[in-house]
């Protein structure tokens, strides 16, 4: 039986099953387990977006998920150091972040109304609480599947103070 001379397995064909060096090659300079994987992968190779799979499009979809998930998203991406330099995610976030904030500013005026109003408007104010945040669900989507299609969409009041955080 032959032993591997770059990582001193036992070799019983061709190839070592250990590194994948070929059985009869010269043992080079960096051993490891597998000499032949992509530097994306291997040890002191910097992290990118790219190395990992998330790209500009999908991190910036990711930040429009809905509520509570969606603003814990925007924020890490606002930290993340790969994430927080693209100022195509740094958009994305802070829109993100201002449509959510927006949404949970609306709930509270339309809650202190209804409690002013109490008996009177119970009736009209319950429906506007599903079809607000129907509303902003769906809004959410169609940002996300923009940006997801590198679209970037800007709204009015929003849209425009995010470009100016970006």
């Amino acid at each position: 039986m032959a032993f591997c001379s770059n990582c001193g397995t036992e070799t019983p064909g061709a190839f070592c099953p250990n590194c994948g060096a070929p059985a009869g090659a010269p043992a080079s300079s960096s051993p490891g387990p597998n000499p032949g994987a992509s530097p994306a992968y291997g040890a002191g190779a910097p992290f990118s977006p790219a190395a990992s799979g998330l790209t500009d499009n999908v991190a910036s979809a990711l930040c429009y998920f809905p509520f509570a998930i969606g603003i814990i998203i925007s924020i890490v991406f606002l930290v993340v150091a790969p994430y927080s330099q693209n100022k195509t995610i740094r958009f994305n976030a802070f829109q993100s972040l201002l449509i959510h904030l927006a949404w949970v500013v609306l709930v509270m005026v339309l809650a202190i109304i209804g409690g002013m109003l109490h008996v009177v408007g119970m009736v009209g104010l319950g429906l506007l609480y599903p079809l607000l945040g129907l509303a902003t669900f769906i809004l959410l989507l169609y940002l996300a599947y923009s940006s997801y299609t590198n679209k970037t969409v800007v709204l009015p009041i929003v849209g425009e103070f995010a470009k100016k955080q970006a």
